[in-house]
């Protein structure tokens, strides 16, 4: 009897042990479903937060502050038959395209001499009140420049000026609070490094790629001007025909570059294109606002890279550098001390491996500016002071007619709230009415001329151009005092 009842006693207490290994068990499943509950919950929040408030340093945030301050910009050219558009032909273009869009003649009317053509780019907007920076090969000699923001607003641009050393233009739009992208420092850009393009390739706006730093202070002579200016950001990100004039940026959406040219043997993205870094676009734009003009300063010498070949055949003991070839005598180099055969290495602590650093560090100095040269000369590191010289260079300005008389007729421009009503971007306005051609005519004052003979008219000085080459009957069209379309038949 006392076996069986320790045998009834263990299997009891046998079985209490199962129980609480179950039910131990048990609350473990429970404690983990809620811990991961908890987790997922968490891990819900945190990625919903982001999704609303936009992580810094993501690609959505730098996609985000970059494409609103992206537009499209339209050149327009009024061409007389066999007339080459400006930068439509390249002389690289075997191997760099520059990024027009499709130029496309309007559609021809009857008695048309003229042709109206297009040509389509990206450009960046760089202060809240208008200013735009592009490529000066996007609107070079067009006759009429177009601005559509990423709202689709229109607007007609004005040239503040160009730059064809570095191949920038900058443009300015009459409005205010305005998305507008920062300057970055191109300078702090690292190979490897993310970066966006942004623009408007193959007519598609506000298109953005992402990529990486590929190089840096490449020169691929892609600028046709005998004082090209290159040192050009390479990367990878995919950008294609009219995404030139567009922005570079990193990942705190700030501008560190405008986008320019591809490398590409079918005329397409082939995995390189190259961008003009923030450090010359900021140093360009800034003296073409303030003085119509670019400020530029020049050591006067004559440099090529060295390499292993040059530093052997001149028994160097570097192999990185700019190796200067001739200095010009009482230029800023020679009178800083500089020599034929030094080897410049550094320019006010940045390391110089190659003329494109050198030619950008350059380029970004002011007239006035000293900056610290370290060069090597026979087997030793010396360093001098170049000082520019403090000329500043004008603009020469020219006096802007704000009328035209012509025959009788006094002309002005239209103005931008006149536009916008009417849904026009051209035209003559007649101000006043003298005796002459335009009295006998019967026009009344304030017609505004759209066209002459089914071609249209731009401005006061086209319609000049237009009716010095007219004799016997034209027609006019155009908008009479109750902005109705009305036409006129008159004998020229």
């Amino acid at each position: 009897k006392k076996k069986i009842m320790i045998k009834k006693k263990k299997l009891k207490i046998l079985i209490s042990l199962i129980g609480c290994v179950i039910l131990l068990f048990q609350y473990q499943i429970e404690k983990n479903k809620n811990f991961i509950y908890k987790f997922y919950n968490l891990e819900y929040k945190i990625k919903k937060c982001n999704i609303n408030n936009i992580k810094v340093g993501s690609f959505i945030y730098a996609a985000k502050l970059a494409k609103p301050a992206v537009v499209n910009i339209k050149s327009v050219y009024i061409l007389k038959q066999n007339t080459r558009i400006p930068g439509s032909n390249h002389p690289m273009d075997d191997l760099f395209k520059e990024f027009f869009d499709d130029i496309k003649p309007k559609k021809k009317k009857k008695n048309n001499r003229n042709q109206h053509r297009y040509a389509s780019g990206s450009g960046v907007i760089i202060s809240e009140n208008g200013y735009i920076v592009t490529n000066n090969h996007v609107i070079n000699e067009a006759n009429r420049i177009e601005v559509i923001l990423n709202n689709n607003k229109k607007y007609i641009a004005k040239l503040i000026g160009k730059d064809t050393s570095t191949d920038l233009a900058l443009l300015k739009i009459d409005e205010k609070n305005l998305p507008y992208l920062k300057f970055g420092n191109s300078n702090d850009l690292k190979i490897g490094e993310w970066i966006l393009a942004v623009g408007n390739p193959f007519k598609l706006n506000s298109t953005v790629t992402t990529g990486i730093v590929s190089a840096k202070a490449r020169n691929i002579r892609l600028i046709n001007d005998k004082m090209s200016i290159e040192s050009f950001i390479q990367t990878d990100a995919a950008v294609n025909t009219g995404n030139s004039g567009g922005a570079l940026v990193n990942l705190q959406g700030e501008l560190v570059g405008i986008n320019t040219g591809i490398a590409t043997s079918t005329g397409t993205f082939s995995g390189y294109s190259f961008a003009i870094p923030s450090s010359l676009v900021q140093k360009v734009t800034k003296d073409l606002k303030k003085h119509g003009i670019v400020q530029r300063v020049m050591l006067g010498i004559v440099i090529t890279n060295l390499n292993a070949d040059l530093a052997e055949r001149k028994e160097l003991n570097i192999f990185k550098g700019v190796y200067i070839m001739n200095v010009k005598k009482n230029g800023i180099g020679y009178l800083a001390g500089l020599k034929k055969g030094d080897v410049i290495i550094e320019i006010d602590k940045t390391k110089i491996n190659n003329t494109a650093q050198l030619q950008e560090k350059i380029a970004t100095c002011e007239p006035g500016d000293k900056i610290a040269l370290k060069f090597y000369r026979k087997k030793q590191i010396k360093t001098i002071i170049a000082s520019f010289e403090k000329k500043i260079y004008k603009k020469e300005s020219k006096k802007i007619k704000n009328t035209i008389t012509i025959e009788g007729g006094v002309f002005e421009n239209i103005d931008k709230s006149t536009q916008e009503k009417l849904n026009i971007t051209n035209g003559a306005r007649i101000k006043k009415i003298n005796p002459g051609k335009w009295k006998k005519s019967r026009i009344p004052k304030d017609f505004i001329i759209l066209a002459i003979d089914h071609e249209d008219i731009e401005d006061i000085f086209h319609l000049e151009k237009i009716l010095k080459n007219k004799k016997g009957g034209i027609l006019i069209e155009g908008f009479n005092k109750k902005n109705k379309r009305f036409y006129y038949g008159i004998n020229w």
